[in-house]
């Protein structure tokens, strides 16, 4: 995959429709593919205790897979809104959106 949200670029920060969503202390920043690696939200998520968690972004068949995995590693019910992720690779996308669902066991709307 080509080099994409990188540090210090406009690609990580979040897209203009979510931007008022945002604030300093909802963002958790990452530096490997699953959200949950050396971050914190493991614990905003126990102490939020959600009913589900829902997935969006890139790359599907990446982050938003690894991330995903480690969720349903740590029994959170997990929700993937097919319109709100994509790949650089159309058939590794749809791979994926196959394997969030039929192997993890995640909603994919």
């Amino acid at each position: 995959f080509p080099v994409h949200c990188v540090k210090g670029t406009e690609e990580p920060n979040v897209i203009h429709e979510l931007a008022e969503f945002v604030t300093g202390d909802n963002v958790i920043p990452k530096n490997r593919y699953s959200g949950f690696f050396n971050t914190t939200l493991e614990a905003r998520l126990a102490a939020a205790s959600p009913g589900k968690i829902i997935i969006c972004g890139v790359c599907t068949d990446i982050c938003v897979l690894h991330t995903a995995s480690d969720a349903r590693n740590r029994d959170y019910a997990v929700e993937v809104p097919s319109d709100c992720v994509a790949s650089f690779n159309p058939d590794a996308h749809e791979w994926a959106l196959s394997h969030l669902k039929n192997i993890l066991g995640a909603s994919v709307l």
